[in-house]
């Protein structure tokens, strides 16, 4: 196993295409490992220092990617997390070919162990999936180099998995939410419509409107727009347009939107990543939920296999159809 070290931003160009085709191949191949995700991420939000690691097999294939990032915590203690970590990520791991998992880890953890890597205290991993190997495999192999493993439970993903058509998704439903929900669509199919940005020219503008609408729908999310948040909002929205995984929805009430969803599109799934709406406005049509239900509508008639609605709990997304996918923070701390 030939392992090669990164510490410049010019890794992910230099990577390029191979990235996203290693991701396809990886037991969590999710739109937030993508190349395009992370590379944005890191120049959006990322500080400290970046550390890839990238792994191959004595025939030169690409087999593993560990994009890795060194910065001081809290306690002041050296901590190597991954590229994304964490407030706006809601899926990562490491990049490693189905297969070669094992092997993987143990190039990257000897290598850790050994005089040629930097100084560091610990390895805090946040937001990955339960049907990652990285959980059992970290844990393991930690253990033999004598050190002391954790694994925080940390949040839930609800997801729905879609139906072939809209009518066996509303026979999924609770009969009262079933019908709650369909008593919205009646309501709204006059005067409304969905609107979905496919103009790069107007994405500004549209990024604009979502950001409007979606720091007027609560405290919480004006207070996490801020100016820092703000710019990465208009550089991935134009990153993941770009690359095809953009999915910015508007539902229009006679021309004024009304409320917004901005989604992400990968691996036949749509990921539901935030939303707003102006509580004062049109609330007699709970513009928010019939656009949602369309967007639902949407991805069965367009085939995707899943709707996830990523981190949080809320109850809305339980109604829906939301099952749970749980998530944990895996810790290693050297002796």
């Amino acid at each position: 196993m030939n392992l090669q070290i990164f510490t410049s931003a010019d890794a992910f160009d230099v990577l390029g295409d191979a990235w996203n085709g290693l991701l396809q191949q990886s037991a969590t191949n999710t739109l937030f490992l993508t190349r395009e995700w992370q590379q944005v991420w890191w120049q959006g939000l990322g500080d400290g220092a970046l550390h890839m690691l990238t792994l191959r097999d004595d025939d030169g294939t690409l087999v593993g990617i560990a994009p890795l990032f060194i910065e001081e915590n809290s306690l002041g203690a050296k901590q190597i997390n991954l590229v994304g970590c964490k407030e706006v990520s809601d899926y990562l791991d490491f990049i490693f070919a189905k297969g070669h998992e094992r092997e993987c880890f143990e190039t990257v953890l000897n290598y850790l162990d050994s005089a040629e890597a930097p100084e560091w205290d610990t390895i805090s991993l946040c937001n990955v999936p339960e049907t990652s190997p990285t959980q059992s495999l970290l844990m393991e192999l930690a253990q033999a180099h004598g050190w002391k493993s954790t694994s925080v439970f940390e949040d839930v993903c609800p997801i729905i998995d879609l139906p072939k058509s809209f009518d066996d998704y509303l026979a999924m439903l609770d009969g009262k939410e079933r019908r709650e929900l369909q008593r919205k669509l009646r309501r709204a199919t006059e005067d409304t419509q969905v609107v979905i940005s496919a103009d790069g020219s107007k994405l500004d503008a549209d990024i604009g409107d979502f950001l409007r609408l979606m720091r007027a729908s609560m405290f919480s999310k004006n207070d996490f727009m801020t100016p820092r948040m703000e710019k990465f909002f208009y550089m991935a929205a134009r990153a993941m347009f770009n690359a095809g995984y953009l999915q910015l929805s508007f539902l229009e009430v006679n021309g004024e939107r009304a409320a917004t969803y901005l989604n992400f599109l990968h691996n036949k799934q749509v990921l539901v990543y935030n939303s707003g709406l102006d509580p004062a406005k049109f609330s007699y049509l709970s513009p928010g939920q019939v656009l949602i239900a369309r967007l639902i509508e949407k991805a069965i008639s367009d085939g995707f296999d899943k709707f996830d609605f990523l981190q949080g709990n809320e109850d809305y997304k339980y109604k829906l159809g939301g099952k749970d996918i749980k998530l944990y923070t895996l810790g290693v701390t050297r002796a």
